[in-house]
């Protein structure tokens, strides 16, 4: 078998990234990231979110039973290898919009598929200081926030501390990819796997899968009071992350597809903030980012139907948090011992647009 320098080589170091590089670190890998900390990134404004009850409908977030767990224990391995904090557990309060959404509501926590996400005892939470809830609110719990921009900064520190990381925008014109493995700057790789993101239409590996980026806007306000430690969700999600200052969000939008804040999107959720919040704030900063989102609402993960040598993990879209840790074990095991991934997230589903 020929050696190569490392066993992979990882273009980005989001939330995909850095979590396959840890998954392969377990398994004894030799990596090199490749990431530019300068370059825009949609892990870094994301609000980070777990929610196991998404939707109007209150519908259960696809594969909870399986991804929540997971998270929790990669996360807090995580917390303990970088000795700092970036998980806040917070239950979420929907407060109900009318009598009958109560009433729906209140029937569905009944379903034993929900019943365990969702607060069955004790007083509900009581946030009418500052938030209409008149018809009061469910509340759902195992759910939180990842402060991904800590948890992205740490990971940073630890993989330049150990040689694992170039922190420079990714050349491809300086990759070759053969049958005999990967070369990219004179070092040698037996895989390449692309995390990139938005960024996967920007080269030809992958730019055939049908990718439907949308781009989101998140405002964090300060408000005269600190407020409780709940993410509330109704038509948008408000939660603080720090004394008195709180996130709030998101929009979606298709067009312009770019990193700008805009004066639409910052009406659109002060239009929504008014309707939620009762007391005065302060808008402090606006952000933008594109979420690499999927037709199908699945991620797109595999190895490329012509070079055998190189993956993809992408498509996490707005659930990056809850998916990346389950499917970057999933594709690290996929690639190293040959387990079969989920035919939902497997790339081969789309291999047909690849040979058209």
């Amino acid at each position: 078998m020929e050696e190569h320098d490392y066993d992979y080589l990882i273009v980005g170091q989001g939330i995909a990234g850095t979590s396959l590089a840890m998954h392969l670190l377990d398994l004894g890998k030799k990596i090199l990231i490749v990431n530019d900390s300068q370059a825009p990134s949609s892990s870094k404004v994301a609000a980070g979110i777990f929610n196991p009850l998404t939707g109007k409908k209150l519908v259960k977030t696809w594969l909870a039973d399986d991804l929540f767990p997971y998270a929790k224990g990669f996360y807090g391995y995580l917390e303990a290898i970088f000795g700092e904090k970036f998980v806040h557990p917070a239950p979420i309060y929907r407060p109900f919009r009318s009598i009958a959404e109560q009433n729906t509501y209140l029937a569905q926590t009944a379903d034993p598929k929900i019943a365990s996400y969702i607060k069955q005892d004790g007083d509900s939470a009581d946030l009418s200081d500052y938030i209409h809830a008149g018809y009061g609110g469910l509340e759902v719990i195992r759910s939180g926030w990842i402060d991904l921009p800590v948890l992205l900064d740490q990971s940073k520190n630890y993989f330049l501390e150990y040689g694992m990381l170039v922190d420079e925008a990714f050349d491809i014109n300086a990759l070759s990819v053969s049958t005999d493995g990967i070369v990219w700057k004179d070092k040698t790789f037996g895989k390449l796997v692309l995390c990139q993101g938005f960024k996967a239409l920007e080269n030809d590996f992958f730019n055939w899968l049908p990718f439907t980026p949308v781009k989101g806007q998140i405002l964090e306000i300060e408000t005269e009071v600190p407020l409780q430690d709940y993410i509330v969700n109704q038509g948008i999600f408000m939660f603080p992350v720090a004394d008195k200052v709180s996130r709030v969000g998101a929009t979606y939008s298709w067009d312009p597809l770019d990193w700008e804040p805009t004066e639409e999107a910052t009406a659109e959720l002060k239009e929504k903030l008014t309707a939620l919040l009762k007391i005065p704030y302060q808008i402090r900063s606006e952000v933008a980012g594109i979420r690499p989102s999927v037709r199908d609402r699945r991620p797109l993960i595999g190895v490329h139907p012509a070079y055998h040598n190189v993956a993809i993990f992408n498509g996490l879209g707005t659930k990056g948090v809850t998916l990346a840790p389950f499917f970057a074990n999933e594709l690290a095991q996929h690639l190293e011992n040959g387990k079969e991934l989920n035919p939902l997230v497997n790339i081969q589903r789309y291999f047909s647009l690849y040979f058209r």
